[in-house]
């Protein structure tokens, strides 16, 4: 939507030869929480008879800014990347036709909140399972976001100032659901940076979504065992089976990895109980 305003406004200058794009509109996911832009929870499940969920929006930016709030549909790829989904594929379910939140667009203040409520509406022949959308957040372009430019051979750009989005999962489960998760195929490899970095297999089974903590962990034959990666809020939604993931390193200086044991655990976060899900060894 960006570049056709900025089309169509240029077209109204006689002068106009060119088109300085300073910014683009960013859409993250709300686990890369951006300083201008906060939410609470990162993601939101309804269970049981659960009908109703709130999230808190916060501006932490230091300018007043306007989020329009929509329901979108995405899908995660094998390497955690999302996309748009245009049509479901099989055992793709969606929760956009159930769900309702009010309000639609928010202006915040620096430093104030809104809340945002989100209702889910269940048909009586619903099928029984997991069915995700997500909430999008999107920043809105302010009148003194945009201005003109003018170079000394008379030409004129546009100037767009920064704009930030994130978006939330929303999850609806209904009846009897579950899942299972085991860690696979690690190996510990050399990202590009030449730090170590262990990657693996996350394989998904069941009727539900898995999100929790990865923990890596390294025990020399003769030493004890200490804790030397981490990646959080690690998710594989359905309908997918299968994510691949890569953990970087920081062993203490002076201890090589080798001749001992690395360690992977995937653990729900505390606020969900902290179950262990999975865990897998490497012998190095």
């Amino acid at each position: 939507m960006i570049p056709k305003t900025s089309t169509q406004k240029a077209r109204g200058m006689t002068s106009i030869s060119r088109f300085t794009l300073c910014a683009l509109l960013f859409m993250l996911p709300a686990g890369q929480a951006l300083a201008q832009l906060m939410l609470y929870p990162t993601r939101v499940v309804f269970e049981g008879n659960q009908r109703s969920a709130q999230l808190e929006l916060i501006n932490n930016g230091s300018e007043t800014a306007t989020y329009r709030i929509t329901l979108v549909n995405r899908r995660m790829s094998e390497t955690g990347e999302f996309s748009d989904v245009a049509e479901p594929l099989a055992g793709e379910q969606l929760a956009d036709n159930l769900l309702q939140y009010s309000p639609r667009q928010v202006t915040l203040e620096p430093g104030a909140g809104q809340a945002v409520r989100i209702m889910v509406r269940k048909p009586a022949d619903l099928v029984a399972g997991e069915y995700r959308s997500h909430l999008l957040f999107a920043q809105q372009p302010e009148i003194s976001g945009i201005r003109s430019i003018e170079s000394g051979a008379g030409e004129i750009g546009i100037q767009l100032t920064a704009l930030v989005g994130a978006s939330v999962p929303v999850i609806v489960r209904h009846g009897a659901t579950d899942a299972n998760v085991a860690l696979t195929q690690l190996q510990l490899q050399r990202s590009s940076s030449g730090l170590p970095l262990l990657a693996l297999q996350m394989q998904r089974n069941g009727t539900q979504s898995v999100f929790g903590d990865l923990t890596v962990s390294f025990t020399p034959r003769s030493g004890a065992e200490q804790v030397i990666g981490r990646a959080n809020g690690v998710a594989v939604y359905t309908p997918n089976p299968l994510r691949r993931a890569g953990i970087a390193l920081q062993p203490p200086s002076g201890l090589p990895l080798s001749n001992g044991t690395l360690r992977v655990t995937y653990q729900e976060q505390a606020e969900d109980g902290g179950r262990l899900l999975a865990e897998a060894e490497l012998s190095l």
